[in-house]
């Protein structure tokens, strides 16, 4: 299952990228000589037209080859010496078409990727419906969040259910936002169970506060493993999805924002974790990695030790087409927040190198994708399919970014761009760097079939 997963998962979103390069180059006219899914030397291949449709010997990425776009490293990676002589350009050369032209095929695989994700998000919902916890149980209250009139929130205890918001019923999650935001401004009562008790606030009338407020309410969340990072702390002290942490140092916790809170106030400090696991009491040490964050203006070091919370029960609500759009957007743009966010925290060092994972982590999660049903590996699909396009924007020589970098220079010069000799330079570089980043996380990966 694993292998066929990845197979799929690797294929469709090159052959997705590689078709935008080749969508576009074809709108601009430009000459395309090879549309290969693979790298390295041709294993099978037929000509249509101009262009060579091939699959080549390494499925681990892919390539357009237009005409006129000297590349020394793309001739490499099609088995050649990467000799390349300067000639004059023909009109359906890369080189003869202007900037503009030439940034629309550049871009055009990363585009790909980004519409590709947003399909498939979309597609999820509108099959599926949109999932929402099932629980009405209040995990955590930010009271930051929380406008005048409202102060009353803060004192509900975790783990108490909201029944009734003024005179709308309670009996999901979704029914608490919606409650506190569409409820007549003005007095409001809230009716709560465990333990059965009302509380009175004042619903404010601007719109802004009534978001804040909506937002300031937290569903409940166990304090468990949902899944680990790569190389972090977590992964380091053998922690496992499924795990339910009932104490910290000995101090329980009873939700995942309790369990938070806990790490957060401990970094670069040895802490041991109580966890449950298949019906065993374990204990695990582990010293959060510590981190810089702004908090009120203010930077504050945390402890972070690379877990995700785990899955709440979810129930999935049909959704319309408007709907279903609405939510795939929303949902590409998180995502891709969230791995600009890890990127980030890497080059800044809040996250270990060794987080990074290679084909062999792709190969385990796209596997257990697939294992938790159609519409989850979709998901990783879309997920991977946007983690593809940011790396690719990364201004590293040979990747689209760095190909934009180029295209950059020559509009900041004025048409006049860097030479032959330079590009082949530069792309040299590129390639030992990528290369280095890929021998890393395949580095990574073998030491963590050890457990190291």
């Amino acid at each position: 299952m694993t292998i066929i997963a990845t197979i799929i998962v690797l294929g469709v979103l090159i052959f997705v990228h590689e078709l935008g390069h080749f969508g576009a180059a074809k709108a601009v006219g430009i000459e395309v000589q090879r549309f290969s899914i693979g790298l390295g030397p041709k294993v099978l291949g037929v000509r249509w037209g101009e262009t060579e449709y091939v699959f080549s010997a390494i499925p681990l990425g892919g390539y357009v080859k237009m005409g006129g776009m000297d590349d020394e490293v793309l001739e490499r990676v099609e088995g050649g010496s990467g000799d390349i002589s300067p000639r004059e350009p023909k009109d359906s050369d890369y080189d003869a078409k202007p900037i503009w032209a030439r940034t629309l095929v550049i871009s055009a695989g990363v585009i790909m990727n980004m519409i590709f994700a947003f399909a498939t998000y979309a597609f999820v919902f509108a099959q599926w419906g949109i999932p929402e916890p099932v629980t009405t149980r209040i995990g955590a209250v930010a009271e930051s969040l929380l406008p005048p009139g409202t102060e009353a929130l803060a004192t509900v205890d975790p783990g108490s259910r909201i029944v009734r918001i003024g005179d709308r019923e309670v009996t999901r999650w979704r029914d608490v936002p919606e409650g506190l935001l569409e409820a007549p401004a003005g007095p409001a009562l809230i009716e709560l169970l465990d333990p059965s008790r009302r509380i009175e606030i004042d619903l404010p009338r601007e719109r802004a506060d009534r978001v804040s407020l909506a937002s300031s309410l937290n569903a409940w969340i166990e304090a468990g493993v949902g899944a680990t990072i790569p190389g972090s702390p977590a992964d380091r002290a053998l922690l496992e999805p499924g795990d339910r942490i009932t104490a910290v140092d000995g101090r329980p916790v009873g939700n995942w924002f309790d369990l938070v809170a806990e790490i957060e106030a401990h970094p670069a400090e040895r802490i041991e974790l109580t966890l449950e696991r298949e019906g065993r009491e374990l204990i695990r040490a582990v010293t959060p990695d510590a981190e810089e964050e702004e908090r009120d203006g203010v930077s504050v070091e945390i402890g972070r030790i690379g877990v995700f919370p785990p899955a709440s029960e979810m129930a999935f609500s049909e959704a319309s087409l408007g709907q279903a759009v609405r939510a795939g957007y929303g949902e590409t743009v998180a995502v891709t927040s969230m791995i600009l966010g890890f990127l980030r925290d890497l080059v800044t060092g809040n996250i270990s190198p060794r987080s990074m994972g290679s084909i062999v982590t792709i190969g385990e999660a796209s596997g257990q994708a697939a294992e938790a049903g159609f519409d989850q590996f979709l998901r990783f699909m879309a997920l991977f399919s946007i983690n593809l396009a940011v790396l690719n924007l990364l201004p590293i020589p040979v990747l689209d970014g760095g190909h934009l970098v180029f295209l950059g220079i020559e509009a900041i010069r004025g048409g006049r761009g860097l030479t032959i000799e330079q590009r082949m330079r530069w792309s040299q570089v590129g390639f030992v760097v990528l290369l280095g980043i890929m021998l890393w996380a395949l580095g990574n990966d073998f030491l963590r079939l050890f457990g190291l």
